[in-house]
């Protein structure tokens, strides 16, 4: 018999972002699989607790837990070091969805959606299961909820990329630009001639007891951001933070 693997999408911080459909997974589970980032990052595993403690009996599964390996950051070829550093987790998933009985269903617990910025659906691929994907809530859909917003406006296109590909500039043809991954404020280095007509909208931890959120025009908020960003991270040891730059359309 073949084994299942759930790739199921948790939300960006709130036990409530759960669908219906991901409960339904989880209750089929005999197994989770559990990646331990580290001391700094004990919130992550504690919001899979509360989610598995609020819809699963304890003692009905089995938790499977291993180490993240280690990313050289400091590496001058960043898609290198990438790349190098997704083989390893590839291999570790591999290792981790052999232990499954003939038959047995896994599941992996990923943050925000498994189509989004997340690379477990790539990492499974080619392994002798049958893989499900279970869609969340992103934290692109919680940053626009937290500001009332909506994303898209009428004919234009919305673009979500990395802090890393604005770093250069914004494009000329997007006026709505999401930004996720981010290492730093990218948008708050650009030249002021760039952002002058430019709104941000920020949000850490989306959706989670500790959600932050600073809006306004960049000029005026960018400092603002870099604060809040750093004492933010130096309190919790690890952030998560994603926002939206908008044109001002009159003036384009």
């Amino acid at each position: 018999m073949t084994s299942t693997v759930y790739v199921i999408g948790i939300g960006s911080g709130d036990p409530d972002h759960l669908t219906l459909a991901a409960v339904s997974a989880l209750q089929k589970v005999d197994v989770v699989f559990v990646i331990d980032k580290g001391e700094a990052k004990e919130d992550l595993v504690a919001l899979r607790t509360e989610i598995l403690h609020r819809h699963r009996t304890p003692g009905s599964y089995r938790v499977v837990e291993a180490a993240d390996p280690e990313r050289d950051r400091t590496a001058e070829r960043y898609t290198e070091a990438v790349v190098d550093w997704q083989d390893r987790r590839g291999a570790l998933y591999a290792e981790m969805v052999a232990g499954l009985a003939p038959g047995e269903t896994g599941a992996f617990l990923v943050w925000g959606d498994p189509a989004l910025y997340d690379g477990t659906l790539r990492l499974l691929e080619g392994l002798d299961v049958e893989v499900v994907s279970i869609p969340g809530i992103s934290s692109v859909q919680a940053l626009a909820a937290a500001h009332r917003l909506i994303l898209n406006r009428v004919g234009r296109p919305v673009l979500i990329t990395t802090g890393r590909r604005i770093a250069g500039g914004l494009p000329a043809d997007v006026d709505d630009v999401v930004v996720m991954l981010d290492g730093g404020t990218a948008f708050a280095d650009l030249p002021d001639a760039e952002v002058a007509d430019v709104d941000v909208y920020w949000g850490a931890y989306v959706g989670s007891a500790d959600e932050i959120l600073v809006a306004g025009p960049v000029l005026e908020v960018r400092d603002e951001v870099r604060r809040v960003r750093a004492e933010a991270r130096a309190r919790k040891g690890w952030i998560m933070d994603t926002y939206l730059l908008r044109r001002h359309p009159a003036e384009r």
